[in-house]
């Protein structure tokens, strides 16, 4: 049985028609040769009526663009930075208040969050001791004050006059003395009484010489007066005593704490009946008035700053503005920073707070401040960013005069300060970069800007 060669479109028909007659086992007659010709026109018009049918028919080509956000280039030759150092807010003076000695706290006489003034009375000690021993003193120094003055006068006149009569009485007992001394010698001489008793005659009238001495020397050291010996030794005790006299006032008053300056009682770490001993910390005091900041900052960012500038400070979310007003010569030894103290106008601030103190600084550098959400990574680690070019085909552009192509640059960037960069590269000043929505575009692409 011969095949006859299938109809289809396309040269698939006549390839499979072709196969299928080679292997037919005897050749196909020579009258199916004139049909071969019309079957393949045939075919090759359908196929050709089928194209050009798909042609007509398919709907012209559209080409979208996108929207989006340009900003345009703009040249600066240096930006600026701000700097911020961490410091905290002290009190101008603060003190922690103890007695200078050791004892019993017998009153406190203010509160954590009392304010107080200068001179006024914080606490007390027991000075009961030191009262008792004060009078003790007081007594001595009265006794030695009255001898002195006694001494100051002189001996009185009935004193020369007793010490006058003593001597003539003893002027008298030693005249019969010697007298009766002699008759018992003259009596020894004769044999008439023995040696005991002249003995004892010559003794009693020598120690009679002996008191009469002693009397003479009385009535004169009367006659003259007190010795000026006498009165610096009486005077020096007296000063003695009010010198311990006054060292008890001392231990008195030092019983008694008191505010060095006008401040707030911060802490009161005592309570009554404590003993405590000598520099033992009762009450922590700080001063009323303007506050204090102390930051650390580098040694060249010191070296800029002049003493009674205004600086702007941050304080929890308050800002404002501190007077400088020193610098410290001498770098700490933790941080190796210059220590800056700035005072801060308002009182009504807590104590220990964190503190930032921003310093502008000024850069030189030539390039191109752009947002950095208009930055594309690109090859190598760089940076690009696209931009609007106009379009080279005229007719696109008299079509759409305000449909742009997007164009690439490579950048560098330079600095970052928050949402913005500073970039150098191939990007021109005055051309368009557009800001936003990078990600979704490519260069070659038509894009419309909606902000020109």
């Amino acid at each position: 049985m011969i095949s006859k060669p299938t109809l289809s479109v396309g040269s698939e028909a006549l390839d499979t028609a072709t196969t299928e007659s080679r292997s037919l086992p005897f050749r196909t007659p020579r009258r199916l040769w004139w049909a071969l010709p019309i079957v393949l026109a045939a075919t090759i018009g359908t196929g050709y009526f089928v194209r050009s049918l798909g042609q007509d028919d398919a709907p012209p080509e559209v080409i979208s663009t996108l929207p989006v956000d340009v900003t345009v280039a703009e040249a600066v030759g240096s930006y600026t930075t701000e700097r911020t150092y961490t410091g905290e807010l002290v009190a101008e003076r603060s003190s922690n208040l103890g007695f200078e000695r050791t004892g019993s706290v017998a009153t406190l006489l203010v509160d954590e969050g009392d304010r107080v003034v200068a001179g006024q009375p914080l606490a007390r000690l027991d000075t009961r001791a030191l009262l008792a021993q004060r009078e003790q003193v007081e007594a001595q120094r009265q006794t030695a004050l009255a001898q002195l003055r006694e001494l100051q006068a002189g001996p009185r006149s009935e004193d020369i006059t007793t010490a006058a009569a003593a001597v003539a009485e003893i002027e008298q007992e030693l005249a019969l003395a010697r007298l009766q001394r002699d008759r018992r010698e003259d009596l020894y001489a004769q044999g008439a009484v023995s040696l005991e008793e002249f003995d004892q005659e010559s003794f009693r009238t020598g120690a009679l010489e002996n008191r009469l001495a002693q009397a003479q020397s009385q009535l004169a050291e009367l006659e003259a007066g007190t010795r000026i010996e006498q009165l610096d030794a009486q005077a020096a005790r007296v000063s003695q005593l009010e010198g311990s006299l006054g060292q008890i006032d001392v231990d008195i008053d030092k019983s008694v704490l008191i505010a060095p300056f006008d401040g707030e009682v911060n802490s009161r770490l005592v309570d009554e009946g404590t003993i405590i001993n000598p520099g033992q910390t009762v009450l922590e005091l700080v001063a009323a008035g303007p506050r204090e900041v102390r930051i650390g900052v580098p040694p060249a960012v010191a070296d800029r700053l002049r003493v009674g500038s205004e600086q702007q400070i941050t304080i929890g979310d308050r800002t404002t503005t501190a007077t400088l007003t020193a610098l410290l010569p001498k770098l700490d030894a933790t941080s190796r920073t210059v220590t800056a103290i700035l005072q801060v106008p308002s009182s009504n601030l807590t104590l220990g707070q964190t503190v930032r103190l921003v310093i502008e600084e000024t850069q030189p550098a030539e390039g191109i401040w752009l947002p950095t959400s208009a930055l594309v990574p690109g090859e190598r680690g760089l940076w690009s960013v696209y931009v609007l070019t106009e379009p080279e085909s005229e007719a696109t552009r008299d079509e759409s005069p305000e449909t742009y192509v997007v164009g690439r640059r490579d950048v560098t960037v330079v600095h970052t300060d928050g949402d913005r960069s500073l970039v150098q590269g191939t990007l021109q000043a005055g051309e368009r970069a557009i800001a936003a929505g990078t990600h979704r575009i490519v260069p070659g692409e038509r894009v419309q800007p909606t902000n020109l």
